[in-house]
């Protein structure tokens, strides 16, 4: 079983309620329609309740039927939904009216869905921009406990068995936050290890802080802010297996780790990498990707208190679907 037909079956084994708030587009109803035939996931979708009905009739999407259908416009909680948001955000100036108007956006109204426990994440993306999807979830659901900001972790699986979890990697942050201070690095580490046994599985996350220094074989300020973030980390979840600062290959061969960092636990036994910045991630995991032919999953979203995950517009049915067993894998572990 592969790592993704391993997610999907912990998705199955423990139904969580995701939000689809774009439910008139096609790639995200067709998904809705596999995931409720493989009964991986509970659907709430939010549109039109004729326009989706006839969609899927059109398509031949014969389990949409299980779905829970919200319209946005003629919802009989919005007014309960309003006055939330407005005290959620009435420091901010927002009146009952602006409110009011917002609670009829899908992307805020699933969001007020999960933060009331009606359901435990959502997606969006098909037809949204990450800020899009982003802002509701930030300003309703916030970041979870001791977390301040927002990354994005991916899952690697490479034909190198060798390395991390028999082949499998998970590093971040590749996708939201261009140039973390040591603080927020740290936070980043702890999240993205927390991804790895969620998401990935890794009963044991073993984190390298990646830098192009190694114990101290170099000098330089953000050199220094990898070391500070390392401690960090360790402050912050002490249970956590993690090392810093390392080079790529003292991370990931056992040989290159013994001789570079000897003595360290993670030196060339990592499975998670935590790359100093956003550039180096976003151009890390993509040489991987397309020079080693590995398999890129993601970004998953990760720091907030409940899962909201983010697609390209570009996604096909099968990104949505796996997107949906991820994130039910996420809401598993922020109950």
């Amino acid at each position: 079983m592969d790592l993704l037909q391993q997610i999907v079956a912990r998705a199955k084994a423990n139904k969580q309620r995701i939000v689809l708030p774009e439910a008139n587009e096609e790639r995200t109803l067709r998904a809705a329609d596999r995931v409720l035939a493989d009964e991986m996931a509970d659907i709430i979708l939010i549109g039109d309740p004729d326009d989706i009905r006839r969609d899927a009739e059109k398509w031949g999407l014969t389990s949409i039927e299980k779905a829970t259908i919200i319209d946005p416009l003629n919802n009989p909680k919005s007014e309960e939904y309003a006055e939330l948001l407005c005290e959620l955000r009435k420091s901010k100036g927002m009146t009952i009216e602006q409110a009011r108007e917002l609670v009829k956006n899908p992307l805020y109204l699933g969001c007020m869905i999960i933060k009331t426990e009606g359901a435990d994440g959502q997606i969006s993306g098909a037809l949204s921009t990450t800020g899009e999807t982003l802002r509701p979830a930030l300003q309703i659901i916030k970041c979870s406990p001791g977390i301040t900001c927002v990354s994005g972790a991916m899952l690697l699986i490479t034909k190198q068995p060798q390395y991390g979890e028999n082949g499998v990697l998970v590093v971040g942050d590749v996708a939201v936050t261009p140039m973390p201070d040591a603080n927020q690095l740290a936070q980043i580490a702890v999240c993205t290890a927390q991804t790895a046994r969620s998401v990935a599985g890794f009963d044991d996350p073993r984190v390298a802080m990646l830098s192009f220094s190694t114990k101290g074989s170099a000098k330089h300020e953000v050199v220094d802010k990898v070391v500070e973030a390392t401690k960090m980390a360790r402050e912050i979840a002490p249970e956590l297996k993690i090392d810093g600062e390392l080079q790529a290959d003292a991370a990931l061969v056992p040989s290159v780790g013994e001789k570079k960092a000897p003595g360290s636990d993670i030196a060339g036994h990592a499975n998670v990498l935590v790359f100093p910045n956003l550039e180096v991630g976003n151009i890390g995991y993509k040489l991987v990707q397309r020079l080693g032919d590995a398999v890129a999953i993601g970004p998953i979203l990760q720091g907030i208190a409940r899962p909201v995950n983010d697609l390209s517009r570009g996604c096909s049915v099968d990104d949505i679907y796996y997107m949906v067993a991820i994130t039910a894998c996420q809401a598993m572990d922020t109950k």
